[in-house]
């Protein structure tokens, strides 16, 4: 359905750091790297996250966005969350079941450094 999305963001160095260990349990890696921008997907292939450096300031999506990440067990979901808490991410939910979702609706949310919420679920 989606081709790739792209996120603007302040700080190049700053969120390499942070997707390049947040996505690796995920299975996805970075797949380019120019000056100003960075893109993510599965390996060998094209980008569904690409990073753009921002001049003049970033404002991410309010609330009710966040762009989920599908995780292939709960230990990704759950390595996921330590590695965007140790590269400088927030909280923004556990790891857990989320029985309001469905009976085997594993997930975590995350804020980035810029202010984007991002899941990684296992269903």
């Amino acid at each position: 359905m989606l081709g790739h999305i792209s996120f603007g963001i302040s700080d190049l160095d700053r969120a390499i750091a942070f997707y390049d260990a947040v996505l690796a349990p995920l299975g996805l890696t970075r797949v380019w790297t120019k000056k100003d921008a960075a893109g993510y997907g599965p390996p060998g292939r094209g980008d569904i996250l690409a990073l753009k450096r921002q001049m003049s300031g970033v404002t991410p999506p309010g609330p009710g966005f966040h762009l989920a990440f599908n995780a292939s067990t709960q230990d990704a979901v759950d390595a996921f969350h330590l590695e965007a808490l140790r590269t400088g991410g927030t909280d923004n939910g556990p790891p857990g079941l989320r029985l309001h979702y469905g009976p085997t609706y594993y997930a975590a949310f995350v804020i980035d450094p810029d202010g984007y919420r991002l899941e990684a679920v296992c269903q």
